[in-house]
């Protein structure tokens, strides 16, 4: 049997959902990417709190979508270990095309929250494109092994980031919370702030709603 594995380019398009409009008493614009198993517009319930007239939320879907037993709902998926590299260089030209779409100004405070799975293409795209932030939210997700601290040697000063966790969470046990504290602050350094909040692998609303 001689099997080969090839590759091929070809167009192809993606929805993302967005919340609120961009508007002229737009203070804060977020970028935020979703764990697995979600829609982009199912993800976007957890910023509903926010002043609709101050915050406008930008939720790009992962493009590999499966039915999830037993109920049979849609979800979907941003990686796997399979062609890892290049799945993210077909997301970072997807999140290219999301930015370009946008156009919002640069004078407003710029939010990147990656959650669960959706952390590693947030930090992934981060580095790539070198975007800056006001703030970065790592919330309940893994940090890519292959990032190290001069990666985000670009950013500004000021820029704040988070790493939130739920102290229940059921995919985290003490071991890999040190772990990823560990790696976090290699990576960030004095910029870091660790916040865990008692609760499980669930999306913080509370702190969402408190940094604006």
């Amino acid at each position: 049997m001689n099997l080969t594995e090839k590759e091929t380019y070809y167009n192809t398009s993606n929805s993302y959902s967005t919340l609120n409009v961009l508007n002229k008493n737009t203070k804060n614009v977020w970028f935020v990417c979703h764990g697995m198993g979600y829609l982009s517009r199912y993800f976007l319930k957890y910023f509903k709190s926010l002043d609709p007239d101050k915050n406008y939320v930008i939720a790009p879907q992962a493009p590999s979508k499966y039915y999830q037993q037993p109920k049979m709902h849609v979800g979907a998926n941003w990686l796997t270990r399979d062609n890892t590299q290049s799945g993210m260089e077909n997301i970072i030209n997807y999140f290219d095309s999301i930015f370009n779409n946008e156009q919002f100004s640069s004078n407003l405070n710029f939010i990147v929250l990656g959650y669960s799975q959706g952390v590693s293409v947030a930090l992934r795209y981060m580095i790539k494109r070198e975007i800056q932030c006001n703030k970065l939210i790592i919330h309940s997700g893994g940090v890519p092994v292959e990032l190290v601290n001069k990666d985000f040697s670009y950013l500004k000063k000021e820029t704040e980031v988070y790493l939130v966790y739920g102290t229940k969470d059921e995919y985290l046990n003490e071991q890999r919370i040190a772990e990823e504290t560990k790696k976090a602050k290699e990576l960030f350094g004095d910029k870091l702030q660790i916040i865990p909040f008692d609760g499980s692998h669930t999306v913080n609303v509370s702190f969402i709603n408190s940094i604006v």
